[in-house]
């Protein structure tokens, strides 16, 4: 299926701006279309892209419910009473767990502070009976609830008649009902003001942690060293990088690079990270950090991620990563070979091609992976995909979609014969009774063959600005460099480059399948070269060959090789003349 390629366009009033702060800060037309395109029109709103600071972050206080937290997590250290702090197993659940834990740990030291992990087979996702049961059997008074609880009404319920308060931190879409809770956090509430929506899990426990410490008079530098869990969250769940989570991203990668905690330079470490002369980007954290401490919730046990993260023990941290990295090898094979079998079943239906949806079922495929396989899957066949498993007699899975259609709301229409469900427009998790499976497929397929765009079902590149290899000097590449970090709401700037030609018979096949190829590339109009490499397109050393134009869509990143760095092409897409 060939890729939708879609320049994007600005609007006569966009244009005026466009004009305006390429004046008011001297860069050229296209960076100045990209700062427009980020919601950028003015020379404060550049100044705070490019400049990001602390002090910008809003007051904590402005969440609803804020006061309440603060003020039981104050009793509750006043009685002395037993505090457990409740996570999911994901990354931001884990970061978020050994953020509230470690702060609190330091600035009420005499208080009995507990962290808990749900098991991801035994118990499943949010709070669970088993967590409320393990509170009361320790005598626990008060829990805080990360990165999970918004739907959780009947496990609220369940922990108050057994005399335990409940703090809910959570990020996810809310319900019309809210939990019984002393305090519900979550900007995504319908009854809050709070100026920016988008926190991660781990976010909205830095900021109960920033109210904590504003009550408490506690300096605010206490709470940067916990910066580098905060931004591993944001880039681990794809919330936007945007507002305070730009500033709070950029702060924490920082921080990653430079004072990095113990667990997280142990990490850092195991996944090869540790170069000196290379410095940590969202990429790492996307691709490599992350994945690793997702593995132990997916293969093992969230807990140990925990432990790992709040150690300030360097040798046991190491062991611990070293465990963590063994669980990811694990898990990538068994990734690989459930999307193998999931794409036999496929191969299978005889009406696929019609249908708008992947509904796949094995019972005995790994639940902790089948998020990764619905992924993989969505990717190659580009259709709302779900792939379920089985656990304790309940059918439980994960769901992907495609761009610009909300999966979230499709699942919801089907909440009737659903167990459980939640998540987000592109993501979301889903449990049901095997009676009700043939059922909900084909609800499910009646919903999305309704509500989506034809055009939503072919892949879609989208294009921030068409340019020449001219355009693309030193000053451009510094400047695009500092739109760092990227990732949802300010994505890595996509160009296109038309009529393109092998530079002087250098481009060549490379890869150890020779799937690659390694472009150098002379464009028609600036007579200029730029190298660039593209994974999985060697079809087109050929055209290349034979002297036959090309148009390309490429983004601009560094590639560090034997100490030097210099910028090349990350060729996305590639289309015939």
């Amino acid at each position: 299926m060939e890729n939708q390629w879609i320049i994007k366009r600005l609007s006569p009033d966009e244009e005026k701006k466009q004009n305006f702060i390429a004046e008011a800060i001297g860069v050229c037309p296209v960076l100045a279309k990209l700062l427009v395109q980020r919601g950028i029109s003015t020379f404060d709103d550049a100044k705070n892209f490019f400049r990001p600071e602390l002090k910008l972050l809003h007051n904590p206080f402005l969440i609803k419910d804020m006061d309440k937290a603060v003020k039981r997590i104050n009793l509750a250290l006043e009685r002395r009473e037993n505090i457990l702090i409740y996570g999911d197993y994901d990354v931001d659940g884990t970061t978020a767990v050994a953020l509230v834990y470690k702060f609190l740990q330091k600035w009420a030291p005499e208080s009995h502070i507990d962290f808990y992990i749900p098991d991801r087979y035994k118990e499943g996702y949010g709070v669970s009976k088993e967590g409320i049961d393990y509170a009361k059997e320790n005598n626990v008074k008060l829990v805080i609830t990360l990165d999970c609880g918004i739907k959780a009404i009947e496990k609220v319920e369940y922990a108050r008649s057994l005399g335990i308060d409940v703090i809910i931190c959570d990020h996810h879409t809310t319900d019309d009902t809210l939990p019984k809770a002393v305090a519900v956090l979550d900007s995504k509430r319908k009854d809050d003001n709070y100026p920016y929506e988008h926190l991660s899990g781990c976010g909205v426990g830095f900021k109960l942690m920033q109210a904590f410490a504003i009550d408490h008079k506690i300096n605010f530098s206490n709470l940067e060293e916990l910066l580098d869990l905060v931004a591993v969250s944001i880039a681990s769940d794809i919330v936007p990088i945007t507002g305070e989570n730009r500033i709070l991203a950029y702060y924490g990668i920082k921080r990653l690079n430079e004072y990095p905690s113990k667990g997280l330079k142990a990490l850092i470490n195991t996944c090869g990270l540790n170069n000196a002369s290379t410095e940590l980007t969202i990429n790492d954290i996307v691709f490599k950090i992350g994945p690793r401490i997702n593995a132990s919730g997916r293969m093992k046990s969230g807990r140990e991620v925990v432990e790992l993260l709040i150690s300030d023990d360097e040798k046991h941290a190491q062991e611990i990563s070293n465990n963590i990295n063994k669980y990811n090898e694990e898990r990538r094979d068994i990734d690989k070979n459930t999307t193998d079998e999931a794409e036999k079943i496929l191969a299978n239906i005889t009406n696929l091609d019609q249908r708008k949806t992947i509904v796949v079922y094995n019972e005995s495929w790994h639940k902790g992976i089948v998020g990764i396989v619905a992924s993989r899957l969505t990717e190659k066949f580009y259709k709302p995909t779900i792939v379920l498993t089985k656990a304790n007699d309940i059918l439980c899975g994960s769901a992907r979609s495609v761009h610009g259609f909300d999966l979230y709301k499709a699942i919801d229409s089907c909440r009737d014969i659903l167990e459980n469900f939640g998540g987000h427009t592109y993501a979301a998790g889903l449990s049901l009774k095997e009676e009700h499976l043939e059922e909900f497929k084909e609800r499910f397929e009646n919903y999305v063959n309704e509500h989506i765009d034809k055009e939503q079902l072919r892949p879609l590149v989208e294009i921030d600005a068409e340019i020449t290899f001219y355009d693309i000097t030193p000053k451009f590449v510094n400047i695009l460099r500092q739109f760092e970090p990227f990732g949802p709401g300010n994505p890595r700037p996509i160009f296109c480059t038309r009529n393109v030609f092998d530079h002087e018979g250098r481009s060549k096949i490379v890869g150890r399948e020779g799937e690659h190829l390694k472009m150098e590339l002379i464009d028609n109009s600036s007579n200029i070269a730029f190298s660039g490499i593209a994974f999985r397109k060697a079809e087109f050393n050929k055209d290349l060959k034979n002297g036959n134009p090309l148009d390309i869509v490429f983004s601009l990143e560094d590639n560090t090789f034997n100490g030097n760095t210099t910028t090349q092409m990350m060729i996305r897409d590639i289309k015939r003349k």
